[in-house]
């Protein structure tokens, strides 16, 4: 890949030059109120970062998870569908940008790409970032404030994201939302909080969309109704984030890694080729065997037991991981394994 890509390790540095100097006290205050904004369930109708001091905290506290949770959402994208390359894209409710750096590490070539969030403060500070990124498809992106809900007008685009935005909006907002953009965009990817809330308001959003038109890319391998029986469980993944000392500073805690928790659907306008089965949960590795939670293209969810008799089949399930498909492409078929 091009090195003026986006990456992880080009977003943490870009912050630390950005939060150079902000009095950690003032972060961590900011942060308090986001994380008890953010874990709340009452949506707001005023920008939730208010002014460059909370943008900045909001920046260190969320900006390298969402990275990783919409990364991990695109690649799922990418892997159903390896010829398309988007030419346009909308982060819609994109604040400081990290949706859209992701879609610029995604592709070689970057597509054009329009921010829209109603925060002002939030659009100047992620213009900031995507000037020190480096990178062309970052610097050339356009900030627009946009009230984002009913009213909101979506221009034609090849891509658009929405990631941790429902929960913002009301519920009839949010139907608004997911609506217009299913109307707009060739390819859609959302992305919530792994959270029981947060996988609901996924289905819902998902169910709006195959309503509209669009099938499912990822992660179901399937547009029929989710096998998980509503209140019983839900569907999310997990993304490792590196942590910079900075970050651990801003957020607490000594680890150098956090695992972001985060639900996700992208459908598409045009034909993928969705995995036959995907791992829902982290893979139980025991002596001579690996138990995979498998959500399925034809039955339902299912466990998998996968045992050294297996094989080359075994090698793989040792090394695959939550959220993967199942078999690996790189594995061989062995029937309904």
């Amino acid at each position: 890949m091009n090195a003026t890509l986006p990456t992880a390790e080009s977003l943490r540095t870009a912050l630390a030059a950005l939060l150079d100097g902000l009095p950690p006290r003032q972060a961590t205050q900011a942060v308090d109120r986001l994380i008890a904004s953010y874990r709340g369930t009452t949506p707001t109708d005023a920008p939730v970062l208010r002014d460059r001091s909370d943008v900045a905290a909001y920046a260190a506290y969320r900006m390298p998870a969402t990275f990783e949770a919409v990364r991990a959402g695109l690649d799922a994208l990418r892997e159903a569908a390896p010829h398309w390359t988007p030419a346009t894209h909308t982060d819609i409710g994109g604040g400081t940008g990290a949706a859209s750096w992701a879609v610029a590490g995604a592709w070689e070539d970057g597509p054009r790409t329009t921010v829209l969030d109603w925060a002002e403060p939030a659009l100047t500070l992620g213009r900031e970032l995507a000037e020190a990124s480096g990178a062309p498809a970052l610097r050339a992106v356009t900030w627009q404030r946009a009230r984002i809900g009913t009213a909101l007008e979506l221009a034609p685009t090849d891509l658009a994201t929405v990631s941790y935005v429902l929960k913002e909006l009301t519920p009839g907002d949010r139907a608004a939302l997911v609506d217009a953009t299913a109307a707009a965009a060739q390819a859609v990817v959302i992305v919530e909080p792994g959270t029981p809330d947060g996988y609901a308001r996924i289905i819902e959003a998902r169910d709006r969309l195959i309503a509209a038109g669009l099938s499912v890319a990822a992660p179901c391998p399937h547009s029929a109704a989710c096998p998980i029986e509503p209140g019983t469980d839900w569907c999310h993944f997990s993304a490792r984030v590196s942590r910079s000392s900075l970050h651990r500073q801003v957020k607490g805690g000594s680890l150098s890694h956090e695992d972001e928790k985060f639900s996700y659907v992208a459908a598409t306008r045009f034909p993928t080729g969705p995995v036959r089965a995907r791992v829902t949960r982290k893979p139980q590795l025991r002596k001579g065997q690996v138990l995979l939670e498998l959500c399925t293209r034809d039955e339902g969810l299912r466990r998998a037991t996968v045992t050294k008799r297996h094989g080359e089949l075994y090698r793989a399930a040792r090394d695959t991981a939550w959220g993967d498909p199942w078999p690996p492409h790189t594995a061989p078929d062995q029937g309904s394994l």
